[in-house]
Order: C-alpha cells, then structure tokens, then sequence
C-alpha cells in the first residue's frame, strides 16, 4: 500500500508567505486604485477658475496642445491627465475651433463638453431700426471681433457678393441684434439681416389688409420705411400709415419731409428749409407724387406691421406737437389750425403757408 505524502512545514510557511503577500499586493493595488479613482474624479470635476480672458481653439489645434494652454494659464492642475480623460471620453479629436470664456467654477469635464459642442463667445451687434444702409455699414465696420471684407466696396458690389445684383440695399437689411463669434465677416451678418427682412416683410404681405394701394411687397417696404422715419411712438405707427395710405389712394402728395432729408444726402445740415421742399428729387414727396424710388431707412417689424395693417381712419394730415406725438386731421382746415398752435406758436405769421400733410 502507497504511502501518502504530507506537505512538508517548509512548504507550508511558503505558501502562506505567497498567499499573504498576493493579499497585501491587492490590498495595495486596491488602494492605489481607489486613490487615483478619487484623483481623476476630482479632476474631472471640481471647480475651476478660468478668470474672464478667452482662450483661442486655432483650425488644427491638437488636444494636447489646448490641455497646455489650459495649464500653463492655471486653469487646470496639469495637462497630461486631461488629455488621458479626454481619450477615455472618446472626444479626442472633437475640438471645435474658436473663442471661448468658461465661466468660474466650470469643472474640466464640462469645459470640454463646452468646447466639443462649440459654444464659443459670441459678441453682439445691434442694427437700430430707422438707420440707413449707410449707417448699417458703420456699425458693422466698428464691430469688434469681426471680420471685415466689405470695407470700401461700394453697394451695388455689396449686393453683388449677396447675390442680389441690382437690388438696391436701403431698406433690405432687418434691424435687430445679431450675434456673431469671432472670424465671422460683415458679409455674413448682412445676408442673415437680408434673409430676415425677405421672411418678414413676406410674413406681413401675407396677411396683409384688403384693398391696399400697394401693389407690391417692395411698395410695401417704403411706405414702412417712411412710417419708421416719421414716429418713434410704436402707438401712432398705423395712424401715420393709415394717413398715407389715404393719401395714396386719393393721388395726393405725401409730402414726407424724411423722404426729402434722404434725398438731400450729405448735405442735411439737420435743418430743412423751404427751398429744401421746393427742390424736386426723386425722393422729394412735395414735388412727386406717389412713393419714393427706393426705401429711405431700414423698417423695424412694427413699421412692416403697421404699412399693411394701416388703422381706418379719415384722417389725411398729421403734425408733431413737439414732444413726439402728432396731431391728426381730416381737413385742410384743421390741420392749419394744428399747425399755428404747436409749430408757430400760436401765431399765424404773415404769408406764412403751412405744409399740407
């Protein structure tokens, strides 16, 4: 019969060395794993401080270059475990090219959710209703941050590179803040600004009243360019409308002394005279009869709105009473009488003729 073999004591104590230092190297492993676990969690999420400076993604910049910019303005501990995370997140090569202002206490994984996303800084640029496509032009010569490829140019080759060769561009441009990030051009705001007016001014032609004496939107949009230039008080905007629409249907004159200052140009010294009204330009109201050649300023919404919307009223004649708002007539003879008391002071002078409008 065999003899069985028991394991000698040498062995014994081995194996339990072995076993106790497999333990302890577990044990180890465990630890060191749980800390960088905590470390990269940390990372990842704890609070940061980017100050209020932007930081530029160039086209072609690389992860890791982005991470060193990133430390080397203190932003984040330190580059190399940021570029791992980012690695792990699948969104190495997903870096959206730009300006950006991460705001404080942004963590790391949300700066790069923000980058990969895009959400670069954008800078606005307020167009006023009423300015002329002169005055578009400055503010978007003087907009900071962008780009400028229309400097000089004259209008018909702006809207040639629009791709409206021989559309001339008073009026075209809706008013309204626009939002551009850095790198974007001017010629890239005028054609959102065109696209807008084309949607709104087709928007209200629509659904505009019965039986206007206009025949097309483009009529549509000069008669709400005079109605921008002649009130600022949103409340009067279909009254003055109303107005001209009368005028236009009996054949009178508009004799609109915006579409006269328009026509004068440069030479407005911010007074209108006599000899300015009797001077016959296209644009004069006094001396032609029907709308003007083109619109005289670009129409905000509530001017588009208020043009086909005009309010049924008999009157034909407004006057300003000096402080904003207009006196409203039916008859000549009313309006007179509303002229001598808020524009002459109460005082016909002698041979003085009023302005019939």
């Amino acid at each position: 019969m065999a003899k069985s073999h028991k394991p000698s004591k040498k062995r014994w104590q081995n194996n339990a060395v072995m076993a106790t230092a497999a333990r302890s190297l577990l044990v180890a492993m465990a630890t060191v794993l749980t800390a960088l676990g905590i470390y990269l969690f940390w990372f990842w999420n704890h609070a940061l401080d980017p100050g209020t400076d932007t930081y530029v993604v160039k086209p072609g910049t690389s992860l890791r270059a982005f991470a060193h910019q990133l430390q080397e303005r203190n932003v984040i501990p330190e580059a190399n475990t940021f570029v791992w995370l980012t690695y792990l997140s699948g969104h190495s090569r997903d870096l959206k090219a730009g300006e950006y202002r991460f705001r404080r206490g942004i963590t790391a994984g949300e700066l790069l959710d923000q980058v990969v996303a895009g959400r670069v800084v954008e800078y606005p640029l307020v167009l006023i209703e009423g300015w002329t496509f002169r005055q578009f032009r400055e503010a978007l010569k003087n907009a900071p941050k962008l780009k400028q490829t229309l400097v000089g140019l004259p209008d018909r080759e702006i809207m040639k590179r629009l791709g409206y060769s021989g559309v001339h561009p008073e009026g075209r441009f809706y008013p309204d803040t626009y939002y551009y990030s850095s790198g974007q051009t001017d010629l890239m705001i005028l054609a959102r600004a065109f696209k807008k007016m084309q949607q709104r001014l087709q928007m209200e032609w629509e659904g505009r009243a019965p039986d206007l004496p206009l025949k097309t939107p483009r009529e549509a949009l000069i008669l709400a360019s005079i109605v921008e230039k002649e009130t600022g008080r949103a409340d009067e905007r279909r009254l003055i409308a109303g107005v001209f629409i009368n005028r236009l249907r009996k054949g009178m004159r508009l004799q609109s002394d915006p579409t006269v200052i328009y026509g004068m140009g440069r030479a407005f010294d911010g007074n209108i005279r006599l000899k300015d009204l009797r001077k016959d330009t296209p644009y004069n109201t006094y001396t032609r009869r029907g709308l003007p050649p083109t619109p005289i300023a670009m129409p905000g919404g509530e001017s588009l709105a208020a043009a086909l919307h005009p309010a049924e009223t008999r009157a034909l004649y407004f006057v300003s009473r000096g402080d904003g708002s207009h006196v409203f007539s039916e008859t000549l003879q009313e309006h007179n009488a509303a002229v001598v008391k808020y524009q002459l002071g109460g005082k016909r002078r002698t041979g003085q003729k009023t302005k019939q409008r």
